[in-house]
């Protein structure tokens, strides 16, 4: 296609205003290409931003409109054990990969302050070059989250916050890996995986059920570790704004604008999801699971998994606890009716109904 563009060009075929644009757009794709890194010249999308874009918006598509029309009619799928084994699967390569970034650079000698790229073919540029490619498939194998979203009927998860988050990164970080794959801008994904260590051991864990989930009772620092990634991110890329450093001004930007972006949607889904606590006056610890899986998957912790924000669908246990759901012959009372939608937790029935009803034998005529 930009060949025979450019041979209409030459021709005199596209003249005047749209030809102009057209002429200059043209000019301009071909002076970007040509300040790629080269080292990646022939590798599997990296040839044009054009596969990537597509992917993106085939996956918006699907997840917004062709997979909710095709679930319309039919049952939630059960995933339970497929999404514990692809949690487990996420863990392992985003550790392997915040491995390969550190031996990359990070772990042997980077600056925090000022990181020049290394376009040269030695074995640890090279480690960090592959390094960022893998981190760039990564961001397509998290598709997998929101999928599992729309397989389990659960589209009230697929918010505009999820989507943009999913959608901008497999492109935001095409344009990283072709054009500075190694340097200041690396600590981005550095940092990112490393969170995604944590957060998919969390999930892991809590889909494996009440037995195991009495284990994570850290799951309310995983928002405090999702905002002080942001700020780090941002801090750090916008620090070379105050000092002389051999790195591109234009991805400084481009990465701080990325976390800062992140960081005020994160931090509008915050106040909006505490402004939802303090009209219910829910408690605390619903709160927190409100905002917990704002861009990762959660796990719902009842008997099915939906791989998305926990809704505490009571089936006998709540968060690891017995709730007590009065079943006719609980010890002759009920002692909690689950509302089945209280993020996890149980709210006890306001009146306790007796149940004691002793069975007495016919009294025999005299």
């Amino acid at each position: 296609m930009a060949t025979a563009t450019a041979q209409l060009l030459e021709d005199g075929w596209l003249q005047g205003g749209i030809g102009g644009i057209m002429r200059s757009a043209y000019t301009a794709y071909n002076d970007l290409l040509s300040k790629r890194d080269t080292r990646m010249d022939g590798w599997f999308m990296m040839e044009s931003p054009l596969p990537t874009t597509v992917v993106c918006l085939v996956y918006v598509w699907l997840v917004k409109v062709a997979g909710p029309r095709f679930m319309k009619d039919r049952q939630p799928y059960q995933l339970k054990n497929l999404i514990i084994v692809y949690n487990f699967l996420q863990v392992l390569f985003s550790m392997f990969i915040f491995y390969e970034i550190g031996m990359g650079g990070w772990f042997v000698g980077y600056d925090l302050r000022c990181q020049p790229v290394d376009y040269t073919d030695n074995p640890t540029s090279r480690r960090m070059l592959y390094a960022c490619y893998y981190y760039y498939i990564s961001k397509f194998t998290e598709f997998i989250d929101t999928f599992f979203f729309v397989l389990r009927k659960k589209n009230e998860h697929i918010s505009l916050l999820h989507v943009l988050h999913h959608g901008i990164m497999p492109l935001s970080t095409w344009v990283g890996l072709r054009y500075t794959p190694g340097g200041h801008s690396t600590f981005f994904g550095f940092l990112n995986t490393f969170v995604h260590i944590v957060m998919y051991f969390y999930y892991m864990v809590a889909a494996m059920g009440p037995k195991y989930q009495k284990y994570i009772w850290w799951k309310k620092y995983v928002t405090t570790l999702q905002i002080v990634q942001f700020v780090a991110i941002f801090i750090h890329a916008f620090q070379l704004v105050f000092r002389e450093c051999d790195y591109p001004k234009a991805f400084m930007w481009w990465i701080g604008g990325h976390a800062c972006m992140f960081f005020f949607l994160f931090a509008d889904f915050y106040v909006k999801a505490y402004r939802q606590h303090m009209a219910k006056k829910t408690s605390a610890a619903s709160f927190v699971k409100k905002i917990v899986p704002c861009f990762l998957p959660a796990v719902d912790e009842s008997n099915q998994l939906s791989n998305g924000k926990m809704n505490g669908h009571a089936n006998g246990h709540a968060n690891g606890y017995a709730n007590g759901h009065a079943n006719g012959h609980a010890n002759g009372h009920a002692n909690g009716h689950a509302n089945g939608h209280a993020n996890g937790h149980v709210i006890e029935s306001a009146s306790s109904e007796t149940a004691d009803v002793r069975s007495r034998k016919p009294r025999k005529e005299q």
